[in-house]
């Protein structure tokens, strides 16, 4: 399986809207906040859990910068699956249905999700008047819903999925996408669907099953929709590997914490560090994003 790990480009996001009888965090509504979803390290590699707000270090344009807001990993999330439906899914139906699902069992049990299908067209896989569900239950019959033919198209399908999560409850908002195919029927452009999910703070999970000899097939686009949005775009070799690799997406999802801080108003790229230290470990790494653009003066 080839993985493409991915450093997260600029982000503002706005304030956090309550579902139901959920709460939002106390990740705050200034618009000018800056997340960071930040994922850390042991000289092994493997995920460090535990640590508070001291433990990290932020440095914007090599300036010591105040972290204020701070949430340990495994916080909830609000979290979109986007499945291709055009026909030349319907060989792979079985495992996409399987994979999503295990994506959803793996998540933190207190996560809100929503499922978005697309071929030619785009559609909500959950009833008419539920925006988001826990419920495995729910979430099975939503992704089952395939309406297998027609075309691919993906652009439209991640706007659509961005403009839905300005209901979320959480401030935390994650995107796993499945297709095997190149986008050829959209009204919305690639330039587009990325500004859309990146200004609503999205981070994305691209999975792309290519088949060889699939002309449509177009893995650049997902390595750029995962660079510009911050997530990681993943290309399993065997169609029977989207289940594990669902897993991992989730287990990554899990293991972030989430940093905030103000935001300048300049319009102009900073640069992001962030160093993490804890005495009960050894040398530890954290990943996240090398920088932010910042807003205009009018919020622009």
């Amino acid at each position: 399986m080839r993985i493409l790990p991915i450093a997260l480009s600029g982000l503002i996001v706005a304030a956090a809207v309550s579902v139901g009888n959920q709460e939002p965090p106390t990740i705050r509504t200034d618009v000018n906040l800056v997340q960071l979803h930040v994922r850390v390290t042991d000289a092994a590699g493997r995920a460090v859990s535990g640590l508070g707000q001291s433990a990290f270090h932020l440095f914007v344009d090599d300036a010591p910068t105040e972290i204020t807001v701070f949430q340990g990993e495994d916080a909830p999330v609000t979290a979109g699956i986007v499945v291709d439906n055009s026909a030349s899914m319907a060989a792979k139906r079985n495992d996409v249905i399987a994979g999503a699902l295990a994506f959803a069992r793996a998540s933190n049990p207190k996560d809100e999700m929503f499922v978005v299908h697309f071929s030619t067209g785009v559609r909500f896989g959950l009833p008419e008047g539920t925006r988001f569900t826990g419920s495995i239950a729910k979430l099975e019959t939503a992704i089952s819903t395939f309406n297998l033919g027609g075309t691919t198209a993906f652009y439209d399908a991640l706007a659509a999925a961005s403009s839905h999560f300005k209901f979320a409850a959480y401030p935390h908002k994650v995107l796993l996408t499945i297709t095997d195919g190149g986008d050829n029927s959209s009204q919305t452009t690639l330039p587009e669907a990325i500004a859309g999910a990146r200004d609503a703070g999205i981070v994305i999970y691209p999975i792309g099953l290519f088949d060889e000899n699939d002309r449509d097939r177009n893995p650049a686009v997902l390595e750029k929709i995962a660079e510009q949005t911050g997530g990681s775009a993943f290309f399993p070799e065997h169609v029977y590997e989207v289940t594990e690799t669902c897993v991992r997406i989730a287990r990554n999802i899990r293991e972030q914490y989430v940093l905030g801080f103000p935001g300048a108003t300049d319009g102009r790229y900073h640069r992001i560090r962030l160093l993490v230290s804890d005495a009960g470990h050894g040398p530890l790494k954290a990943f996240t994003r090398a920088g932010y653009q910042a807003t205009g003066p009018s919020g622009s």
